[in-house]
């Protein structure tokens, strides 16, 4: 089978937020990353979680693929559209405040050869 994507565009979480979640997960079995996710104390969490459960049920119904033999290849955050306010300070003066959003990718494969080496050696390295 081919590797199956799962793409959640504009994401109300910073990128740099959102990558240390997926770095945890990155390597795993899905059942053990949702597994993770679920119990995460992050808020980004839930939001990579369903995109996780997104990529597996994709290679689910589209490729007929086991969901129990999928593994996590790939979890790559992206940063989205930063959304620019201002917030009002002393002296007349404002400030500025960006509101930053992400993009989150997740990329699932039945083959553990495909997880680079570096995904599989970090999440031996956590386990």
């Amino acid at each position: 089978m081919q590797p199956v994507q799962a793409i959640a565009r504009n994401v109300g979480h910073p990128a740099r937020k959102v990558r240390r979640v997926t770095e945890v997960i990155r390597g795993r079995r899905v059942g053990e990353a949702l597994a993770i996710l679920k119990f995460l104390p992050n808020t980004p969490a839930r939001d990579v979680y369903k995109v996780v459960a997104s990529a597996a049920a994709n290679a689910e119904n589209n490729y007929e693929a086991d969901p129990d033999a999928l593994w996590v290849m790939n979890a790559v955050v992206d940063e989205g559209v930063t959304l620019k306010r201002m917030r009002v300070r002393s002296h007349g003066r404002a400030s500025r405040i960006m509101r930053r959003s992400s993009h989150i990718t997740i990329t699932v494969t039945d083959d553990p050869a495909d997880i680079p080496a570096g995904a599989r050696r970090a999440a031996r390295r956590q386990a």
